[in-house]
């Protein structure tokens, strides 16, 4: 090049942040997988969390992205296909999601602590890539119901529980792995299942098989296999098992209207649908249509938080690394106070989110046990609201820390600004969650007792702490305007819990500052506002990327 055309040299750009181990250097999260009960997963942990932090992996997820899918509802011959097709990236990560049991491993080898492992690994390869977790996501949350069929249990969990992801669009019965999706929300309903339209009709001369006719707004992940649909039968709202292939060979009646054009989530294909004499056999009893989905819908809301989390820590990750190498000033971004303290609060967020989402995974597999039935119960919808409501604040300050880069595509932060709000709507909007924590803390009385125990094992840790755990359990126990107040209930419901934990179980240094700014009002409502006095550096240290 002529010299008199080199304007500049590029320096002062922080190198990018690939092949990172997101397990080796993520103390919160080796800390909780052990605490929660699965150090047996260690190793193929410690293998994950290089293979999820790979250059190789995290293209993956860009390419996937760049790369939408596309909906093909005929052939060349005009015959109906309703297929969705997807860029090799995407099956790429849907193949290692599978390989790691994301989907189903607590179901396949059920030992003690399988649902946290699985959380560990949801984590790391959320950090990767949003979209591609949500069939996964809904393929685990249906384990439970299929087990109360046992004619379909016999059938689908072989291919199901199978670590092998198969994307070929072909009957089930000639697959070596299957995924499972749902469909409730219509156009007239939302959240209000029982405003369905769609009807379930008998088919003469059988118990259990029905033809579906009616519509859903949403159908996430079309691809699918096979999905949980609601619908209304003679007897009340049902829950129907809809594969994509009749049992004769032939394609089911499930017409894919048109794919979302999405705000977030784009490597995910959602569609609208509608069912002309679709197939289905039902699931459950007539009447029952709801119990029977929402046992799926507790399983994902649990994903859902893990997501968030997930999110917030790839983005923490981003921010530190960029202050990290970049000077501004004659010194590092890290380096001074301002930016120090507003990267060790969203450190805070994100330490506390990890340590809540992997104690209520533990509950998850203390399956029969009452108090730990009645926690998680009480925290899921809480913990899903608040982390989902928090993840957006902490990525835009992400995006902040990187200045103009933040904002642009490549860097990262924007897909992942706009993959945080799906978490908070999907499953149930902050509304819903808040009323849910509600309703579990009335109907149960055992919820108060195991939200009391939980607290009592941090009393004395933190006068701070004991102080709020005392005015929520007035709060909580106070039923005037309980809905008028129950997004309140469920913040510091989560802020006492979370606090509980990091008391318990994180350097003095994280706990303090955590309840310093969270529980004693001494901070503001934006990041970066913490108290003064505070020690920093071990807070900070925790959260650098290695």
């Amino acid at each position: 090049m002529d010299p008199r055309f080199e304007t500049h040299d590029v320096t002062n750009q922080p190198p990018p942040l690939v092949d990172v181990d997101f397990y080796g250097s993520d103390p919160a999260l080796k800390e909780a997988v052990t605490r929660e009960g699965a150090g047996w997963a260690e190793a193929e942990l410690k293998a994950l969390g290089r293979k999820a932090g790979s250059e190789a992996m995290l293209a993956l997820g860009s390419l996937a992205n760049a790369n939408l899918p596309v909906l093909r509802a005929f052939d060349r011959q005009g015959r109906r296909q309703d297929r969705v097709e997807f860029h090799p990236a995407w099956h790429g990560l849907l193949t290692v999601l599978c390989a790691e049991g994301v989907h189903s491993s607590p179901w396949s080898d059920p030992r003690p602590g399988a649902h946290v492992a699985r959380a560990a690994k949801y984590l790391m390869l959320g950090r990767v890539e949003a979209g591609s977790l949500c069939p996964v996501t809904m393929t685990y949350g249906s384990v439970p119901a299929l087990c109360r069929d046992p004619e379909i249990a016999a059938e689908w969990l072989p291919r199901i529980l199978s670590r092998r992801y198969d994307p070929s669009f072909r009957p089930a019965a000639e697959k070596t792995g299957c995924l499972i999706g749902m469909g409730m929300t219509e156009k007239q309903g939302g959240s209000d299942v029982r405003a369905n339209q769609t009807r379930a009709e008998p088919v003469p001369g059988t118990e259990r098989e029905y033809t579906l006719i009616g519509h859903k707004w949403f159908l996430s992940a079309p691809m699918c296999d096979a999905f949980l649909v609601t619908a209304h039968a003679p007897g009340g709202l049902a829950c129907l098992f809809v594969p994509r292939w009749k049992p004769d060979g032939s394609l089911n009646a499930i017409r894919l209207q048109r794919l979302k054009d999405k705000l977030g989530n784009r490597s995910n294909a959602s569609s609208e649908v509608e069912f002309h004499g679709a197939w289905g056999l039902r699931l459950g009893e007539e009447g029952r249509g709801i119990p029977t989905i929402i046992e799926m819908a507790t399983y994902t809301r649990l994903d859902c938080a893990l997501g968030t989390t997930s999110l917030m820590r790839q983005a923490l990750a981003e921010a530190t690394h960029h202050a990290g190498h970049r000077l501004a000033f004659q010194k590092r971004l890290i380096d001074q106070p301002l930016m120090r303290n507003l990267l060790a609060d969203m450190a805070l967020e994100v330490e506390a989110a990890i340590a809540l989402a992997f104690r209520v995974a533990r509950a998850f597999d203390a399956e029969g046990d009452p108090h730990e039935t009645a926690l998680r119960r009480l925290l899921t919808p809480a913990m899903k609201y608040w982390i989902c409501k928090r993840g957006p604040m902490l990525a835009a300050e992400a995006m902040e820390v990187l200045g103009g880069n933040g904002y642009v595509e490549e860097h990262g932060l924007a897909r992942i600004y706009r993959e945080m709000p799906v978490n908070s709507i999907w499953e149930g909007s902050g509304n819903v969650m808040a009323l849910d924590m509600l309703r579990a803390a009335e109907r149960s009385p055992k919820a108060f007792d195991a939200l009391h125990d939980e607290l009592a094992q941090a009393r004395g840790g933190n006068a701070i702490l004991d102080r709020f755990g005392d005015s929520l359990e007035s709060e909580m126990a106070d039923r005037r305007d309980s809905e008028g107040r129950a997004r309140r209930l469920a913040e510091r419901l989560i802020l006492a819990v979370q606090g509980s934990l990091l008391v318990r179980f994180a350097p003095a240094a994280v706990a303090d500052a955590f309840c310093a700014s969270r529980l004693d009002g001494e901070s503001g409502r934006a990041f970066g506002t913490l108290p003064t006095g505070l020690a920093l550096d071990p807070v900070l240290e925790r959260a650098m990327p290695a």
